[in-house]
């Protein structure tokens, strides 16, 4: 075996595609040496290089293949073409089971053969997501221009060139050089293993490891930001993002001009992110800190305090811009920034956003009513969806889209709407991703929902639904936006009678899937949490129950019961009656109706039919009463009676009217279960 070791240097590479393309590298790499059994792989990333150290064998061994050709008798040109593409003559053929086949055996191929031939053709085929050209005279595209190439094996480099025909490919080859940091190790080193490669960077001013820049960084300003007594806004994006853009971390503090502390500390923090990628810091209390952390790429031999005074006028300029967009924003109330809205187009479709901002707010009051709140509260909801959109004609907004309902809260404070409007407006976008809370307050529950009822129910009715490949409406997010509001704050809801609402009179399009399309994110959604989804699956299948909080009350009664002694017992009886019923109706059935107790010949079968006269009605009034445990102990207590009627009868009798009247016992016995779900779809 050997270690392969391949680095590609080059121009800056952008942070965002730096990891994507390492783990491109690897898995090109490894199905290309398929043949040399690699393993161990280790992958590195960094402004300037992604790299790859893999183990393979020393050679692929001698070896026999076949390759089957045109059938026999198939036209000659379809023969000579195979002969032709292997460099073979038609003598050298066998026929086999119909087809010519050629059998040939193939010499040992050296590691390093392997490599010099694979990898040229891997870097031309390399999947950069933008790539570009430059220089003169060649087609070979890289993400920025490619410098270097590294290729070793056990240390010794594998010749090769990126050269084609007619096409120098900029003179690039294999080589055991690398380089250093830009400014404080400029130059070439020799390479002589991975090992060595990755002490001779970090000497060098370049730590190669990922994972050694991501603690660099977030040590190294939380140590900063201890010595004030403040904390950092965790921010894991913006520490990969930083950590692409710097070969040796060096975190710096600078102080905030105190004449832009009043400004939003949400407006501080993003645009420190998203102009300086700098992190915002907090007190205690939660709010903003007169600090801001920040990443330099090298140490500075005085302590970083001139960078520091530099990045401290930097961002002095950023606020100004920010101040001017919140002074100038407040001028205009936010109630009569809702016209406006009328030139903002939401959907070609769907109309404007000023039209939007009427069906969220009548929506929100119908979501208000629902949820039981007083007449005052309902007012307050429909008042907030109306401005709830009303923040997109702002200069912030347009400045910092990151901000859009946020920023509707803060004009709405000052505007002085009621302090629950203003709540609302600024939370009907919670939750915005995986990892944020949804809305509590109960204003700002009836807007959120409102928002996304409008927004599913609208692309619904257009027939604009995701796709496998896509989802340029984040309607998965807004279905499970609903489903995580409804869960956490408990509430009993009717969905289908507020999508119902949602719609606004259309109909058609795809709404009609709009029950399966919640379900399906609620099985996702459980999945994630380790649920029994399947469990949620079988109690779904006779349709979407609207209240998602009884659904899964239902679901879990379930869970508990299957994981029973009695439970998994009954679901395998269920399913041993439903594989019988699916055979013998295939034959003569279906086999529905009452079953004629006349026909009953054994003890058996009479006590089966009393056991479900009895279940039936105790499940559906547990059912009807949401008792649901105890529709699940009424279904289980079945078992036993089960039991005993699969062990002493058997369904098919040879008197044709005994077995049809025992199909229909056990077709009334499915009926039953199917009150409580469809078992069939339920794993074990």
């Amino acid at each position: 075996m050997a270690e392969l070791f391949i680095e590609l240097f080059s121009e800056e590479i952008p942070s965002g595609m730096q990891a994507r393309a390492a783990d491109d590298l690897g898995s090109l790499l490894t199905k290309a040496l398929d043949g040399l059994n690699p393993r161990e792989l280790r992958t590195f990333f960094g402004a300037r290089r992604i790299a790859a150290i893999l183990t393979v064998d020393a050679e692929i061994p001698a070896r026999s293949v076949s390759e089957r050709g045109p059938r026999e008798g198939a036209p000659e040109k379809a023969l000579a073409g195979f002969t032709r593409k292997h460099g073979v003559t038609p003598d050298e053929l066998t026929l086999e089971n119909g087809f010519w086949v050629l059998n040939k055996s193939l010499d040992p191929v050296s590691a390093e053969s392997r490599v010099a031939e694979a990898v040229p053709e891997l870097l031309w085929k390399f999947p950069w997501p933008k790539s570009m050209r430059w220089g003169a005279g060649s087609n070979f595209t890289w993400v920025r221009p490619l410098r270097r190439i590294a290729c070793l094996l056990d240390g010794h480099v594998v010749p090769f060139a990126l050269a084609r025909e007619g096409d120098d490919a900029h003179g690039l080859k294999a080589s055991n050089l690398s380089e250093g940091h830009r400014f404080l190790a400029p130059g070439p080193f020799e390479i002589l293993s991975g090992q060595q490669w990755q002490e001779e960077l970090e000497t060098r001013s370049v730590i190669v490891d990922m994972d050694s820049r991501r603690d660099m960084v977030r040590t190294g300003v939380t140590r900063l930001a201890d010595q004030h007594g403040i904390m950092v806004v965790q921010d894991d994006g913006l520490v990969d993002e930083v950590c692409g853009l710097v070969e040796y971390p060096v975190p710096l503090l600078g102080k905030i001009d105190a004449a832009f502390m009043d400004l939003p500390a949400e407006v501080m923090q993003v645009s420190m992110r998203i102009n300086q990628r700098y992190f915002a810091l907090r007190n205690p209390d939660g709010k903003a800190a007169p600090y801001f952390a920040f990443v330099g790429n090298l140490p500075f031999k005085d302590g970083g305090k001139l960078t520091t005074a530099g990045n401290e006028r930097v961002l002095r300029a950023r606020f100004a811009d920010a101040r001017h967009f919140w002074d100038l924003d407040r001028k205009t109330k936010l109630a009569d920034r809702v016209p406006a809205l009328a030139a903002v187009t939401f959907h070609a479709k769907l109309g404007t956003q000023a039209e939007r901002a009427e069906r969220i707010s009548k929506l929100a009051g119908t979501v208000a009513q629902a949820m039981g709140l007083d007449g005052a509260q309902i007012a307050q909801a429909e008042r907030a969806g109306l401005l709830a959109k009303a923040d997109l004609t702002t200069g912030m907004v347009g400045e910092f889209p990151e901000l859009q309902g946020v920023m509707g809260g803060y004009y709405a404070v000052h505007d002085g709407e009621d302090e629950a409007v203003s709540r609302a407006v600024a939370e009907h976008y919670l939750p915005r991703g995986q990892s944020d809370d949804t809305a509590k307050a109960p204003v700002s529950v009836a807007v959120a929902l409102a928002d996304r009822l409008d927004l599913l129910a609208g692309f619904f009715a257009i027939g604009e639904l995701p796709s496998g490949s896509g989802d340029p409406y984040a309607l998965r997010r807004a279905a499970l936006g609903i489903i995580r509001t409804i869960r956490d704050n408990g509430l009993r809801l009717d969905l289908s009678e507020l999508f119902a609402q949602a719609a606004n009179g259309r109909t058609g399009g795809e709404l009609a899937k709009l029950p399966d399309f919640i379900a399906e994110r609620l099985r996702v959604q459980l999945r994630s949490e380790g649920e029994r989804h399947d469990v949620l699956a079988a109690t779904l299948a006779g349709g979407l129950d609207g209240d998602l909080v009884r659904l899964l009350a239902r679901t879990s009664a379930l869970s508990e019961m299957i994981q029973t002694e009695d439970g998994r017992n009954l679901l395998a009886a269920a399913k041993r009656a439903a594989n019988i019923l699916r055979i013998e109706d295939k034959k003569d059935g279906p086999h529905t109706g009452a079953p004629d107790p006349a026909l009953y010949t054994q003890n058996e079968e009479r006590a089966l039919a009393a056991g479900l006269d009895q279940a039936v009605p105790a499940i559906e009034t547990a059912l009807k009463e949401e008792r649901f445990t105890d529709a699940m102990q009424a279904i289980a207590a079945l078992r036993p009676t089960l039991d005993r009627f699969f062990e002493a009868v058997t369904v098919n009798a040879p008197e044709p009217e005994v077995r049809a009247n025992r199909l229909k016992l056990l077709s009334r016995f499915r009926e039953t279960t199917a009150l409580i779900a469809d078992f069939g779809q339920i794993e074990g």
